[in-house]
C-alpha cells in the first residue's frame, strides 16, 4: 500500500486529493500538512469527511514525511521547493502540481530529481496529458497559414497567469513547429499592436467565479479554425491523475518524469 502525505492539505486541492486517498484500497493516508497558521492544524484529516484517521493535520515537514512514500503537493512554488528539499532530506518521492515556478525554480527540481523521484506536471490531468499530445500533433500538420492562440480561463482566486497548462501547451506547438516559446510568445495586446506575426503564438486569460479550468488552443487558418479543448469540472481529475503518478514512481529511486511518462505516451 502507497503511504502518501498531502501538502496544503485544507485547501481546495488539498480536499480532493484527501478524498482520492480514502477511495482508493491501493493509497493510505500518512500525513497530511498545512501552514502554520492554518485553524486546521491539530484536527483529524479525515474529520470533514465524517472519518476519524488518526492522521493530525501538522505543519512539521519532517515528521509527517518519517516512513512516508511520497508527498503529493498543490501549493504554491516557495513552500512547494521547501518540501522538496524536505523530501531529498528524507528520501521520499514528490508529486508536483504547483504552479508558477520561475527557470531557476525548475532548475532546483531538475536537480532534486538526481536523488529522489520527482512527477513534475503543470497539470496532472489525463485529459489536459492528451491534449498535449494531440496540440503536438495538429502543429506538425498546420505547420503553415494557421495562427496559433491558447485561451485559458481560471477561477478568481488563482495567482498566476497564463495559467502553466496553458504555457505547457503553447511549448508544445512551439516545439512541433521548431520554434523556441520565450521568443514567440505574445501574452498580452492593447491598442495599434500591427498585424499579427504569422510566428507568434498568443495567449488569453480569463479570470473569475469558480471555473476550474478551460483550455482551448485555437489554429486559425483561411477559411476555417481547429479548436482543441480541455474542460475541467471538478478538481478530482487532477487528484486522481496525482495520485496515479504517484503509483507510478513506487520501485523508482530518482528521476524527473511528467504525466506524459507515467501515461506512457513517450
Amino acid at each position: 500500500m502507497l503511504k502518501v502525505v498531502i501538502a496544503g492539505c485544507s485547501g481546495r486541492m488539498g480536499y480532493a486529493l484527501l478524498e482520492a486517498v480514502f477511495a482508493d484500497a491501493e493509497l493510505s493516508l500518512h500525513g497530511a500538512l498545512d501552514r502554520a497558521d492554518s485553524q486546521q492544524i491539530g484536527r483529524d484529516a479525515g474529520e470533514q469527511f465524517g472519518k476519524k484517521t488518526g492522521v493530525l493535520i501538522s505543519h512539521d515537514v519532517r515528521a509527517a514525511l518519517k516512513g512516508a512514500d511520497v508527498l503529493v503537493d498543490f501549493t504554491r512554488p516557495e513552500p512547494s521547493l521547501l518540501y522538496l528539499a524536505a523530501c531529498q532530506e528524507v528520501g521520499v518521492n514528490m508529486v508536483i502540481g504547483t504552479t508558477g515556478f520561475t527557470v531557476e525554480q525548475k532548475a532546483l527540481i531538475t536537480k532534486a530529481a538526481k536523488n529522489i523521484s520527482v512527477v513534475f506536471a503543470p497539470n496532472m490531468s489525463v485529459g489536459v496529458t492528451l491534449l498535449i499530445n494531440l496540440v503536438q500533433a495538429a502543429a506538425k500538420v498546420l505547420n503553415e497559414g494557421y495562427d496559433i492562440e491558447v485561451i485559458e480561463a481560471h477561477h478568481r482566486h488563482k495567482v498566476d497567469a497564463p495559467s502553466g497548462t496553458a504555457l505547457r501547451l503553447g511549448e508544445a506547438a512551439a516545439s512541433a513547429l521548431g520554434r523556441n516559446l520565450e521568443e514567440c510568445a505574445i501574452y498580452g495586446r492593447e491598442g495599434v499592436t500591427g498585424e499579427r506575426d504569422p510566428s507568434t503564438i498568443g495567449f488569453a486569460t480569463v479570470r473569475g467565479g469558480d471555473v476550474v479550468g478551460d483550455h482551448t488552443v485555437l489554429f486559425a487558418g483561411i477559411g476555417e479554425r481547429v479548436e482543441l479543448t480541455h474542460k475541467a469540472s471538478s478538481r478530482a481529475t487532477f487528484a486522481l491523475g496525482a495520485l496515479r503518478a504517484g503509483k507510478f514512481m513506487q520501485g523508482k529511486k530518482s528521476g524527473l518524469f511528467d504525466m506524459q511518462d507515467v501515461l506512457g505516451l513517450k
